[in-house]
């Protein structure tokens, strides 16, 4: 299974960090978010990394170049020129690089303890999503689970933490374009076609200067 990190966005909420180097290249506890992404990889058995870039995204390759440095392959989906093509978008564009079997996607902003899966079984679901407790900037969270299904409503509602494992075929219904994830997904798990669970232990999206602060104090 291969693995795919969504590095591509501006990241506005993080300025005036972000006028200057890509958020996946912010120091989170003394390491740059990214490499905790790849170095967890690598321990858990991928051999290749794919990573969308866009905004300042020259600098992401000039940082961790072909991934040859830390015993991965490495290869970059480029948006630079299309402008950033959110989640959906962007995952669509970089298909070709990921092979022809279900693959992880990270969003490259997420700090957190879940332990990547290279063998992870999708048992005939389109996709499976990582959902956590609901933080506080997000207390309505995005979706709810039963019996290991995803549901778009329910009275306990759980937030979508970035991290979910796909199929090729989840992506047939768009072209490459500048589309969020969110539609696909309701769209998706209004046919049940999508399995989840709940993970419990530390997750942190990295969304502004006061998050990233508190995570690197809190070390």
């Amino acid at each position: 299974m291969k693995a795919m990190i969504l590095a591509a966005g501006r990241g506005e909420r993080m300025h005036p960090l972000t006028d200057k180097i890509p958020k996946p290249l912010i120091e989170v506890q003394g390491k740059a978010l990214i490499l905790w992404h790849i170095e967890k990889l690598i321990k858990n058995g991928f051999e290749e990394i794919v990573i969308n870039i866009a905004h300042l995204g020259y600098k992401i390759p000039e940082y961790l170049g072909d991934g040859s440095r830390y015993g991965i392959k490495i290869s970059y989906s480029d948006e630079q020129r299309d402008g950033a093509l959110e989640s959906a978008g962007g995952i669509k564009k970089a298909l070709p690089l990921l092979g022809n079997e279900p693959f992880l996607v990270v969003n490259g902003d997420v700090f957190c303890e879940y332990e990547f899966d290279a063998n992870f079984d999708l048992q005939g679901k389109k996709a499976h999503l990582i959902l956590v407790p609901n933080p506080e900037h997000n207390i309505q969270g995005d979706f709810a689970i039963k019996n290991g299904l995803v549901l778009n409503e329910a009275d306990e509602m759980f937030t979508f933490s970035g991290i979910g494992y796909y199929t090729h075929a989840f992506f047939d219904t768009i072209s490459i374009q500048k589309k969020s994830l969110a539609p696909l997904l309701r769209e998706s798990i209004n046919k049940q076609e999508i399995s989840g669970e709940v993970f419990t232990k530390m997750w942190h999206d990295i969304g502004t200067p006061k998050r990233l602060k508190e995570i690197n104090n809190a070390n």
